[in-house]
């Protein structure tokens, strides 16, 4: 047989099979996926973020070697360097205390978060309140001015904007007006901060009492005097420094980040994405048969059918399949057909009995059903009769073939042919049981030949029962005096290259591979989809 088989082209058809028959992953991803982010922005507090427009202009009343050195130095260096200073601790420090921001409650983000969020929020702040009632009083001021400043350093964010002298500064709390009474008491004590710069640089120069020194301290006065957040008109919030407020903060109309259901959606798109993804991955990853064309493709033997693995559902197919092989039979002069499987547990007993039946009833055939599986025979315990005397006693010269041969009652699981078929039709079985001998030796023998010969003469149809062709090489010894062989394949137990070097014995032996059999297969797309695509 040629190896080289022809390239199947994959349709849509075969890509949703693949993810029907993985769809457990597929929804264990989905509801994985946007499960966190739902429970991720319940846990996120949204915060609204306040933006205040800065000026590092270098320019004063009068001339000192500080701001001339501003003047020559480049843009970016004193760009980053002012950044860096609003987030100082004196910045810092004079905007705390003018809010009072150490008096807000410790768990002040429960006034703006989920109720999933409160839960770790009250736990995180039964902890704090325990540190603090180890403390003194003075202690405990101390501690939350300094929280108070850790968080507002957390919350600030200076941006340089690129080929100017301008930066942002950006600050983020949970309520909208407190982000831009924040934001722009931050910018206000930068600029008092700049101006307390000039001024010990100037006292130094020329004393207290010079007009420019008392100047200076009455602006500052002055700007101390908005540290509220409250507006202020363009020409007051500019004032006198080298640097200057070019445009307040105002209330921000929504929180920063994208929108909760925009987030929902991309989540579940990704998740579906992922989902699938996951799914080929696995697909890639197993080498096990789970299809038609596994079995057509990479085995290079014909494909006669799937058996479902709902019981409902399987008559049909072993009809379908038992019609085929009919056919198949018929038109290559076809007897005697050995069953066998790769791997054990593969239910080739159960197969080879039901087609049985189907041959003698729906196609009015002369049966015999043999069980050559010496290691563990088991079509007597389906056909509900004797396995003494059987085939061990016939092949070992013991009792006639005739003798050993039984019929079963006609019960459920076999009724007799439709009215109509043919009076000679018959469902024989030869039944087994365990020898002491070694089966090679008896299957193998002259006498197993002449056993199957007189089948063939006596029936139309004969179906052998073989043990797997993994742990044993009876099939491959019997396979010589058969005109056929079928293989059981359970859907995705077997790995593809194992069932090759199974059944590579079998065609160096040159059998002729009557084709596969996929059982226990799992249709998992829906009939209405399969049929439409």
């Amino acid at each position: 047989m040629n190896n080289s088989t022809e390239e199947t082209i994959a349709t849509l058809r075969d890509y949703l099979m693949i993810i029907f028959r993985h769809m457990p992953v597929l929804i264990i991803t989905f509801v994985t996926v946007v499960t966190t982010v739902i429970v991720g922005l319940q846990l996120k507090t949204p915060f609204y973020q306040a933006q205040v427009k800065m000026l590092i202009s270098a320019e004063k009343q009068v001339e000192a070697p500080y701001y001339r050195n501003l003047l020559r130095s480049q843009s970016s260096e004193v760009i980053l360097t002012q950044s860096e200073i609003v987030k100082s601790n004196p910045v810092i420090e004079r905007t705390v205390r003018a809010l009072r921001l150490y008096e807000r409650p410790l768990d002040y983000e429960k006034k703006y978060c989920s109720n999933l969020k409160k839960f770790l929020i009250n736990f995180r702040t039964k902890n704090l309140r325990q540190k603090l009632s180890r403390l003194t009083n003075e202690q405990k001021k101390a501690f939350r001015f300094r929280l108070a400043m850790e968080e507002l350093k957390r919350n600030i964010k200076v941006s340089p904007i690129r080929d100017t002298n301008l930066f942002t500064i950006n600050v983020r709390d949970f309520s909208p007006i407190g982000a831009a009474i924040i934001a722009n008491v931050l910018s206000r004590a930068y600029v008092i901060f700049d101006l307390e710069q000039q001024l010990a640089e100037l006292q130094l120069k020329y004393g207290d009492k010079h007009p420019t020194v008392i100047q200076i301290r009455d602006n500052i006065k002055q700007m101390e005097k908005t540290l509220n957040g409250k507006p202020l008109p363009n020409i007051k919030a500019i004032g006198p420094a080298s640097v200057k407020i070019v445009e307040q903060a105002e209330i921000p109309l929504k929180p920063i980040g994208p929108p909760a259901n925009l987030t929902i959606s991309l989540a579940v798109v990704m998740s579906l994405f992922l989902g699938v993804m996951l799914i080929f991955l696995l697909e890639y990853i197993d080498q096990t048969v789970k299809s038609p064309q596994n079995i057509e493709k990479f085995l290079g033997i014909p494909y006669l059918g799937s058996i479902p693995r709902k019981k409902k559902f399987k008559e049909k197919a072993l009809h379908n399949i038992s019609d085929q092989l009919y056919l198949l039979m018929k038109d290559r002069k076809i007897k005697s057909l050995l069953v066998t499987a790769c791997l054990p547990k593969e239910e080739t007993t159960i197969i080879v009995a039901n087609l049985g039946r189907d041959f003698f009833q729906r196609q009015s055939q002369r049966v015999l059903v043999i069980d050559a599986n010496l290691r563990n025979p088991c079509i007597h315990r389906v056909f509900n009769i004797p396995c003494v005397p059987g085939l061990t006693e016939v092949v070992e010269g013991k009792v006639p073939f005739n003798q050993a041969v039984r019929r079963p009652v006609f019960s459920s699981f076999i009724s007799p042919p439709g009215e109509g078929n043919s009076l000679n039709a018959c469902l024989d079985v030869l039944p087994a049981r365990r020898t002491e001998l070694n089966p090679l030796i008896l299957l193998g023998s002259s006498k197993m030949q002449e056993v199957i010969n007189i089948a063939k003469q006596e029936y139309e149809v004969v179906l052998v029962d073989c043990p797997n062709l993994r742990n044993f090489k009876d099939t491959i010894v019997l396979s010589q005096f058969l005109d056929g062989a079928i293989l059981v394949i359970n859907e995705g137990k077997a790995r593809r290259q194992v069932v090759k070097t199974t059944i590579g014995p079998l065609k160096e032996k040159k059998v002729y591979m009557i084709g596969a059999i996929l059982n226990n297969r799992v249709f998992a797309m829906p009939k209405m989809i399969y049929n439409h695509v």
